[in-house]
């Protein structure tokens, strides 16, 4: 079973940056996407950005402009780049992988991220 693991959160001032990643025990290649999502306390868990395997990116719209996803392949990682973070972006960011050829989904454990004002 492979595994994710997040790192990179932590507490940051508002207009800050973080750079998450989000690295797995196997190849990423074997995902047909990768994807950062967050839940806020009290929130449902949302979308922030997800990558395809062939690259294609996609963002939430209030993170447009502001967060760059990237993944690099030699090291089995996925990137969150957050720059002018807000306090409403606190929340837990978890790393979502769906595996090929299938609709099964592989979680992270999650990484906190606070933003104070």
């Amino acid at each position: 079973q492979v595994q994710l693991v997040e790192s990179g959160g932590g507490l940051v001032q508002a207009g800050g940056s973080l750079r998450l990643s989000c690295t797995a025990s196997g190849s990423i290649s074997n995902f047909r996407a990768m994807g950062w999502y967050r839940q806020a306390p009290g929130k449902q868990r949302e979308l922030v950005a997800s990558i395809t395997r062939d690259g294609t990116t996609n963002y939430a719209d209030s993170m447009k402009g502001r967060f760059t996803i990237s993944r690099d392949n030699l090291k089995n990682t996925v990137f969150l780049q957050m720059n002018s973070l807000k306090p409403e972006d606190t929340a837990v960011y978890y790393c979502k992988a769906t595996v090929r050829y299938s609709s099964r989904d592989i979680w992270g454990q999650g990484t906190q991220v606070t933003v104070s004002s």
